[in-house]
Parts: structure tokens; C-alpha cells; sequence
């Protein structure tokens, strides 16, 4: 039974995909984004691994993507201008691509392949202020971005970020391109 279930499920999925593309494709980036997001937090939150500043610059894909599939999945409900529609996949495409390359870059801040930034690789900035030296440096904590804090299969939650993000990118865009070949013929 769970079988025909199962097949049953991929085939209204395949037939939502087909008829639909631009809300197949919203949703299905609304539901990956919300549950990266959810392991993230999930790492940050409950495991107790504090996200460096450059995962935390990550998150802003998502932190755009996932209302915009949103209101790309309301907008198909309401009869929103198709061209609006895909507009708004092509930039979720183009928010995932930037992410996809922030997560390379970090990913290889932490194998050591070059240098990153200065506020979470480096020195660090100058202790100043009216506290001692001491109290500083002990009320400063900093999240090193060159070190990975954890690895599954040789990725970091960094790589993981690669493979999601050109995912999400590639779902966006071809959708885009998809709606794209079979607009309907708008009004003027």
C-alpha cells in the first residue's frame, strides 16, 4: 500500500509540475529554503554551533527567497501578470547563484584555500573602549569562518549551502525558462 502511495503522490507531483511550473517551482523553494533554514537554526540552536558571520550573510538568500516564493505562489492564486511571476523566479534564481557562490567562497576559506575576511579569519579588529584589556577580551567571542565547525561526508554546512543553493537556482530558472516558452497570451 505505501508504494502505490508513494507512486500515486510523484504522479500528482509530476502533473502539478507539468501544468503549473511556476508554482511547482515556488513551492517546492519554499518548502527546501524553510527547511535549510530549519537546520540551520537547528545547528545554531539546539547543537549550540554559533554561525560565523559569513553563514550568517547566507541565511539572506533565504531570508529573500522564501517570502518571494510566497508571494509568487499568491500572485499565481490571484492571476498576477505572468511576466511578474517569472521575473520574480529569475531573481530567487539569481539570489540562490550569489549564494551558492558566497557558500564556495566560505567553503574554501575553511579547506585554507585563501585567505578570508578579516573580522572572522584574521587578527580581528583592535580591543578599545572604556573596559579594560581584560574584560574585552573576555566578553569578545569570535566565530572563526576558517574552521569548519562541522563536516558530514567531507562537507561543511558551507558545501551543503553550495549544493542546496544551485538546486534552488536551477528549480527557479528552469521553471522561468519553462513559463517562459509557454506564456499565455496576456491582454494588453
Amino acid at each position: 500500500p505505501s508504494t502505490r502511495f508513494i507512486a500515486r503522490m510523484m504522479a500528482q507531483a509530476s502533473s502539478f509540475a507539468r501544468t503549473q511550473p511556476i508554482a511547482a517551482a515556488a513551492a517546492a523553494i519554499a518548502v527546501v529554503g524553510l527547511a535549510s533554514l530549519c537546520g540551520a537554526w537547528f545547528f545554531q540552536y539546539v547543537i549550540g554551533l554559533s554561525p560565523c558571520p559569513l553563514c550568517l550573510e547566507q541565511r539572506i538568500a533565504y531570508y529573500v527567497s522564501i517570502p518571494l516564493s510566497a508571494m509568487i505562489l499568491l500572485g499565481v492564486s490571484v492571476g498576477a501578470k505572468h511576466k511578474v511571476l517569472v521575473l520574480a523566479l529569475f531573481a530567487i534564481g539569481a539570489a540562490m547563484l550569489w549564494n551558492a557562490g558566497l557558500g564556495v567562497y566560505h567553503s574554501g576559506v575553511e579547506w585554507q584555500w585563501w585567505p578570508g575576511p578579516q573580522d572572522c579569519s584574521g587578527t580581528g579588529s583592535a580591543l578599545t573602549g572604556g573596559k579594560s584589556l581584560l574584560e574585552q577580551m573576555q566578553s569578545t567571542r569570535v566565530v572563526r569562518c576558517d574552521e569548519a565547525a562541522w563536516r558530514f561526508l567531507g562537507l561543511s554546512l558551507a558545501g551543503y549551502n553550495v549544493l542546496i543553493s544551485l538546486a534552488l537556482a536551477v528549480v527557479a530558472i528552469f521553471a522561468g525558462v519553462v513559463a517562459l516558452k509557454n506564456r499565455p497570451v496576456e491582454p494588453e
